[in-house]
């Protein structure tokens, strides 16, 4: 995609943002309308995609292509385009509840395959749009409306999910981080397949303070763990703390003074297999205790479009006919035989 110059109001539509007060989704919003500018893009190339709920309200915030599409089936939907559209820079948005539940099956096809996507999965652990029922990743015990006693489902880790479909590209921010978020999306955007970013983001509402308890400013330092591509995983106010892998294979957290620099380990974020990836982000059972945030996992393969293209084209040099566009526009028919 060539570049081209915009500012983030090209990118910004003319319509008014309509989302609680203080809601997390503001910031994220702001997040990606500074960064567009700065991938090079235009807006005429560019897609969002969403479900249903109130991160879906997405599309009409930019002044871009988009569809405000059917409850879970935004990957499904984005899949079709970015396989028949390659040009185009497809974004897929939408909340816990609308990817994890009704549309779980498409986001883990979608990332099996890796379709070439972004996808930004805002996580706030809570129904919102319907207001206030548990989602697939609400903590057990959780009161909601539609869980008065508790609720008794083990929740999802989005990132484990991801891991285990084999995402090709996996990251977790969260929303009191600009600057965080945007190198997030920018990595992701810049993946060539399925990339998979999770954002804590904060329900003011209906689930205020979810994840206040590691990504308050106080808190940051000793609750978040930053994953850094070739460094130690490290954290704490003087880097106190760290990750290592015991003796058994297991990940866990100690105080680096206690075992040694050496012992700590190295991130590497481009590990063909998944399972370290995979350890990490079993860190925490929940936004109550330290959390990595940063790339889980970035690794190359083919993505699911281009090897489509290649088939396309492999079937035309044996003279077949091989044009996904004539056979997307065509008419359906059929020949009925008398009776």
């Amino acid at each position: 995609m060539s570049s081209t110059i915009t500012t983030p109001q090209d990118w910004a539509s003319d319509q008014e943002v309509r989302w609680c007060p203080g809601c997390g989704d503001y910031s994220i919003l702001k997040a990606v309308q500074l960064l567009m500018p700065e991938l090079g893009g235009t807006p005429a190339n560019t897609v969002f995609i969403s479900g249903i709920g109130c991160s879906s309200r997405f599309p009409y915030y930019l002044d871009t292509y988009g569809m405000h599409s059917i409850h879970g089936r935004a990957p499904a939907i984005a899949t079709g385009l970015a396989v028949a559209r390659e040009d185009l820079d497809v974004w897929v948005v939408g909340g816990d509840g609308d990817m994890l539940s009704i549309g779980g099956n498409h986001l883990i096809h979608a990332l099996r395959r890796n379709v070439n996507l972004t996808i930004l999965l805002f996580n706030n652990q809570i129904y919102g749009l319907t207001k206030g029922q548990y989602s697939p990743t609400s903590e057990v015990g959780k009161v909601t409306k539609s869980t008065p006693f508790g609720s008794l489902d083990h929740p999802f880790n989005p990132v484990s999910v991801a891991l285990g479909a084999e995402a090709s590209f996996v990251a977790r921010t969260h929303d009191m981080d600009r600057g965080h978020m945007m190198e997030m999306f920018r990595r992701a955007r810049e993946h060539r397949g399925a990339a998979l970013v999770e954002i804590y983001q904060n329900c003011n509402v209906f689930n205020d303070g979810a994840f206040e308890s590691i990504t308050s400013r106080s808190a940051r330092d000793d609750m978040l763990i930053p994953l850094v591509h070739g460094e130690p995983v490290r954290f704490g106010a003087d880097k106190q703390k760290g990750v290592t892998i015991d003796g058994q294979g297991r990940a866990q957290i100690v105080n680096v003074a206690d075992v040694g620099e050496e012992a700590i380990l190295v991130h590497d974020e481009s590990r063909p297999d998944p399972g370290l990836a995979f350890m990490l982000s079993r860190l925490a059972s929940g936004p109550d205790e330290p959390t990595p945030i940063g790339v889980f996992r970035a690794v190359d393969r083919p993505d699911y479009g281009s090897q489509v293209t290649a088939q396309l084209e492999a079937a035309t040099e044996r003279g077949g006919p091989g044009d996904l566009d004539a056979l997307l526009h065509s008419r359906p028919s059929w020949e009925v035989a008398p009776a």
